[in-house]
């Protein structure tokens, strides 16, 4: 009988698999939704997936943090290249697409990130009669220029929670928090990530952003910075966030919130559009910077993601 080293040398040795065919092989063993391999383009592989539930999406997050693979949401804008990266596009398909009424909160809504906002109009939620109806409700959360809503009124989207899953695999429920709500903070990943925002946002940028009329910064900062009256919402950090934060399983929206014509404004105050030299634009820079280094340190999802 030939032993394994005589059986190698007579045969060969196998040879090792492209990390990229390695990668796509393992998604199509773990995985049960429908993954396409683009193949690979000046040394980086691209690949869309439609999970068939939240699992799969679990499980490629954390194949990609493996392969050092771009996990990014599909549907929304993205002025960033990704093409010298790796990169998976994740469309939530109609697996992920409930959408329903509270049973306990008659104006309150349950909703997965493959849901259409067509689907939603269609139900009765207003606010969406002005928003594009074949975005899902991720793409809807994610669109920098569907949520620029005034600096410290992010409660005009009518956003109450949400539940994402972050770049370490932490599944985080956010919504209200003051002193008597401090569920956010169940787990190490969030005892760390939300007091470095809540630092975040008494710093000098911080409180310079928040002066102007429309939020300068592309990530939402302002969620803890409300406008007189209002709940601080750590859901609304999302608000706006292109894909680059995190991954959303659920949000949860009330049709009654305060949110005036239910528009975000059109002429929303944009990186691209300012000087480099420009004091705000480098304090706008300066925070987005720490926010996304803060969520995602080892760049999961894309970055920087879509303009404002």
């Amino acid at each position: 009988m030939l032993s394994s080293s005589r059986r190698a040398f007579l045969m060969g040795r196998r040879t090792s698999r492209p990390p990229w065919e390695a990668f796509c092989e393992q998604m199509r063993r773990r995985l049960s939704g429908d993954f396409l391999d683009y193949g690979v383009s000046d040394g980086a592989g691209s690949a869309r997936l439609v999970p068939g539930d939240a699992a799969d999406l679990r499980q490629a997050r954390t194949l990609c943090a493996e392969h050092n693979v771009v996990l990014a949401l599909d549907g929304v804008n993205h002025v960033a290249s990704l093409a010298h990266q790796s990169v998976v596009w994740v469309e939530p398909g109609r697996n992920m697409a409930q959408c329903q009424r509270l049973p306990d909160d008659a104006t309150k809504w349950f909703v997965q990130p493959g849901c259409f906002v067509m689907d939603l109009e269609a139900a009765g939620l207003k606010r969406f009669v002005h928003v594009p109806g074949h975005l899902t409700a991720a793409a809807w959360l994610a669109d920098r220029s569907l949520q620029s809503w005034p600096s410290g009124a992010t409660h005009m989207s009518g956003v109450v929670n949400a539940c994402v899953l972050l770049a370490d695999g932490t599944r985080a429920v956010l919504g209200p928090f003051g002193e008597h709500n401090h569920q956010a903070l169940d787990s190490a990943t969030l005892q760390k990530l939300i007091p470095a925002m809540f630092e975040l946002s008494n710093s000098t940028e911080a409180q310079a952003c928040r002066e102007q009329p429309l939020w300068p910064a592309r990530y939402r900062l302002d969620a803890l910075l409300p406008q007189p009256g209002r709940t601080i919402n750590l859901s609304h950090l999302l608000l706006g966030h292109g894909g680059d934060l995190g991954w959303l399983e659920w949000v949860v929206l009330d049709e009654a919130a305060d949110s005036g014509d239910a528009q975000s404004d059109p002429e929303s105050f944009s990186l691209s559009r300012q000087s480099p030299h420009d004091v705000l634009w480098a304090q706008a820079i300066e925070l987005d910077v720490k926010v996304k280094d803060a969520f995602d340190p080892a760049d999961l999802f894309p970055h920087p993601g879509q303009d404002l």
